[in-house]
């Protein structure tokens, strides 16, 4: 929310004008569903993949002005760092593949001098977003999330990633393109995400996406109170 000065003086509330971008349609309908009344919220899906939602996320900031802009969907969360069910919170957002390989390791853009794989959230934001969802006893935390254009899939990429990025709660595919499109637009990101799998060894049989959609639900349905 922001404030504003009435012609009294006194300090009025006005509500954000909220894009929620979303990476298919059963994400889309599951934020819907929490949203019911949603009058200041547009969602839309960006696609699959930080390109795809890059497009589509500009292409919605260009057709009408937001004040902010919210990535929302299911991600794959860290063993031990976010449980299956849980939802998460964006405190930064990370091209986690965005670099060249060497012999010593990954390199990452930032290092390689060529721009910046990390887009930060604002901590205002993160807070009043997790304390929200907290209240209505919801499980969630805040953590930094990682964008991938290929999802892990083995023991070993799982445990390389959670090296790199200690701070990291899970992983998903639009996150940064999302991202990207609102800092051009100089308008606040947010990623939302509840976890459907845990990152390792691919086993669509472990996977639990009808009761992270419901926990997708669950949180959409406080975003008119907390943004």
């Amino acid at each position: 929310m922001m404030t504003h000065h009435n012609e009294d003086g006194a300090i009025a509330e006005q509500k954000l004008r909220v894009l929620i971008m979303t990476s298919v349609e059963a994400e889309r309908q599951a934020v819907l569903r929490g949203l019911q009344d949603h009058q200041r919220f547009d969602v839309c899906v960006a696609g699959v993949g930080s390109v795809q939602a890059a497009i589509n996320t500009t292409k919605a900031l260009q057709a009408t002005t937001y004040d902010m802009v919210v990535n929302a969907g299911i991600a794959g969360g860290f063993v031990s760092r976010a449980a299956i069910g849980s939802l998460v919170v964006s405190n930064a957002i990370i091209a986690a593949d965005l670099g060249a390989e060497s012999a010593d390791g990954f390199i990452s853009v930032d290092e390689l001098g060529f721009g910046t794989a990390r887009i930060a959230v604002d901590d205002s934001l993160v807070e009043r977003v997790t304390e929200g969802l907290r209240a209505a006893d919801l499980s969630v935390q805040a953590g930094m999330i990682l964008t991938l254009s290929t999802v892990t899939g083995t023991q070993e990429t799982a445990e390389s990633l959670a090296t790199r990025f200690p701070a990291a709660v899970a992983e998903a595919m639009e996150g940064y393109g999302v991202a990207a499109a609102a800092a051009a637009y100089g308008i606040p990101v947010l990623e939302l995400r509840s976890i459907s799998n845990s990152i390792g060894p691919r086993n669509r049989d472990a996977w639990r996406i009808p009761e992270a959609l419901n926990a997708l639900t669950l949180a959409s349905a406080r975003l008119e109170e907390v943004l």
